[in-house]
Order: structure tokens, then C-alpha cells, then sequence
């Protein structure tokens, strides 16, 4: 007797293959396993992520959330094929948001929207997530993988990411003890990282009609690897350096060094300083007291853009700030060194509510 034949699933049908993604899906326990943290008390797949916050010994504990996306950045990852890179970058650029308030990363959830669900790019942004939670020893607690036929462009998707950490209370970097005078320091970043892609992206390939084979000139580098250079991850060391430089109640100028930190994404300088300094405070940029990157010299020099725009759409090679004070600067900067980051003084606190950068 004949076996009669399964019929199709109705929703298979329309593009929505359930099968499929329970599949790809069924591996995930296993393959994060070593993205995780012992507080953790579920593996990933339950309706929840299970998060143990009683072994941690803090008297007051604050939890710190964020939630971003990677922007036109993708455009590049669907052109080339490296969604690992911007597996990264969601998990990084999450982890120095709030590493900023003092929080250390404890669980990240992600979300992926897809028109269709192809196995081999699901499977490379779950590993370049996976890579970036482990270096930040922040667990991948969970996600959602979100097929969607019609809504999104053939071969694209759209990457989300949500972060939870834990500060002590009075150790939250408020940046409420700064005083002009005050001294910024700044870590480099090794590109864009997550920011001014479509900016970027015109004038590259639009305007000057680069191919992202090309190379960059006064660089090794083709432009897609200059483009698709990974966000750095800044959390282990700034939380090692405010545990060293740090010593009680953030709002109190001392026994603390380290008066706030500050992410430079997008809005560049003159976005992001503001949000860390108190009212009446602003800060002056010493334009070239850090080296400069190929990507943005190219940028600079053939963009057509205003300076000062620059600056305010690019990070311009500094991804992190630091602002300390002038009598502990040097020797935080010997203490970054010391674990293979430069730091190098690119600025001070002013009085008045201006952000310039100082050619």
C-alpha cells in the first residue's frame, strides 16, 4: 500500500519555514555553552532567560540597561558575507554603553528579523556574537529569530541586541565630580565601528565610485576591510582601570581619578560629551594629539565634508573617553599601557556648555 504523501505546510508555503528554524535553533544549547556565566539558570530556548543576581555580593545593587541596533553597517556585511563582523559589533557597541556608567556586562539578548532564514548567516552572526560575549564575559542568554517574507530585501536582515549589567550604586560613573580643568583621554578606535556608514558609503561608493575591492589609499586594506573592522570592546579595561584609579563614591572627586567615561558613537564629540558632563561644563578637542587612521584621512580629504561635521558624524579614530583628573593622567595612561592600550590626552573640561574641536 502506497504511503500517501505529507502535505506542505501552508505557512512553508507563504515563507515562513518553522521547521527549518527549529533546526537551526536545536544546536543553539550546545554551541553556547561557552558564551555563558554560572549565574545562569537556563540554557537558551525557554520562553525566558533565567539570570541568578543573589551571588552577587553588592550592598546596592543597580541593574544597567541598553538596547541599539548596527545600522547601515549591514549593507556591507550582505555585500561581502562577513556577518560575523557585525555579530560583533552588536555585542560590543552594547557591552561599552553601558560600561560608561561603571557596569559590569552580565547577560545580552538578540534579535534577528529575515525575510528567509539561511542557516550558513544565521550561523555566522551567532558565532561573531558568541566570540564578543565571551571576551566580555557577558552571557548570550536568549534572542529572537523573526522570519518575516516580504518585508525585508532578498539576502537582508536587520540585527538588534539588548544588554543588562550590574554597578554598585556609588560606584555609578555619573560624571557629577568633574571640574573644568580636568583632562580627556582618549582610546582609539580601529575604524568606524557602528556609526556614519551611510555617510560613509555615499562618498565611497557613490560619490567617488569606489568598489569595496578596492584598496584604500596609504593602506593595505581593501575598503571593505577598513569598513568591516570589528567595534572594539572597551569594558575590561576601563573597569580594570576604575578599579585601580577608584576608590569610593563617584559623585566625591576623591579618592577617584576617573570621573566619567564616554562612548564615541554616533554624534561624534559633540553628541556624546554632553551626556556625561554636568550642566554648565563643555570641552575642547585638540584635533591631532592622536594618530589618525588611513579611512579617515581618505575621508577627510576627499568627502567634501566640513570639519566640524566630521566630528560630528565619525568617531575620527577615537572610540572611548575617559575624563580624569590632570594629576592622575599620566599614570592611568602608563596603567592602559601597561595592558596593550594607548591612551593619549586629547582634551580638557572647559567652562561653558560648548564642545569644539580645536584645529
Amino acid at each position: 500500500m502506497a504511503t500517501a504523501k505529507k502535505k506542505p505546510s501552508a505557512y512553508a508555503a507563504a515563507g515562513v519555514n518553522i521547521a527549518l528554524g527549529d533546526t537551526v535553533k536545536s544546536g543553539l544549547k550546545k554551541t553556547l555553552a561557552t558564551a555563558s556565566r554560572p549565574e545562569v539558570l537556563a540554557a537558551v530556548g525557554g520562553f525566558g532567560g533565567l539570570f541568578d543576581l543573589s551571588k552577587f555580593k553588592i550592598k546596592h545593587p543597580v541593574l544597567v540597561s541598553s538596547v541599539d541596533g548596527v545600522g547601515t553597517k549591514l549593507k556591507l556585511a550582505f555585500e561581502t558575507g562577513n556577518h560575523e563582523c557585525v555579530g560583533q559589533d552588536i555585542v560590543n557597541h552594547c557591552v561599552n554603553d553601558i560600561a560608561v556608567m561603571g557596569a559590569e556586562p552580565l547577560f545580552f539578548l538578540d534579535y534577528i528579523g529575515l525575510g528567509k532564514l539561511d542557516t550558513k548567516v544565521f550561523d555566522k552572526l551567532i558565532s561573531g556574537m558568541k566570540k564578543a560575549c565571551q571576551a566580555a564575559n557577558c552571557a548570550l542568554i536568549g534572542g529572537e529569530t523573526a522570519q518575516m517574507p516580504g518585508f525585508y530585501q532578498p539576502g537582508e536582515y536587520d540585527l538588534v541586541g539588548c544588554i543588562i549589567g550590574i554597578v554598585e550604586k556609588k560606584r555609578i560613573l555619573s560624571g557629577a565630580a568633574i571640574k573644568p580643568g580636568d583632562l580627556i583621554l582618549g582610546l582609539p578606535s580601529n575604524g568606524l565601528h557602528t556609526n556614519g556608514y551611510s555617510l560613509a558609503r555615499k562618498i565611497i561608493f557613490e560619490t567617488l565610485k569606489h568598489k569595496i575591492t578596492d584598496k584604500l589609499p596609504g593602506s593595505k586594506q581593501t575598503f571593505a576591510d577598513a569598513l568591516l573592522q570589528p567595534h572594539l570592546n572597551y569594558s575590561p579595561l576601563t573597569r580594570s582601570l576604575t578599579q585601580e584609579f577608584n576608590h569610593g563614591p563617584s559623585h566625591k572627586r576623591k579618592p577617584n581619578a576617573i570621573h566619567a567615561l564616554c562612548h564615541i558613537t554616533g554624534g561624534g564629540f559633540s553628541g556624546n560629551l554632553p551626556r556625561v558632563l554636568p550642566p554648565g561644563l563643555g570641552a575642547k578637542i585638540y584635533h591631532g594629539t592622536w594618530p589618525t587612521l588611513p579611512i579617515f584621512d581618505y575621508l577627510t580629504q576627499k568627502g567634501g565634508v566640513e570639519f566640524d561635521e566630521l566630528h560630528e558624524v565619525f568617531n575620527m579614530g577615537i572610540g572611548m573617553t575617559l575624563i580624569v583628573t590632570p594629576d592622575q593622567a599620566l599614570n592611568i595612561q602608563d596603567a592602559a599601557a601597561a595592558q596593550g592600550h594607548p591612551a593619549y590626552i586629547i582634551g580638557e573640561v572647559t567652562k561653558g556648555p560648548a564642545i569644539t574641536v580645536v584645529k
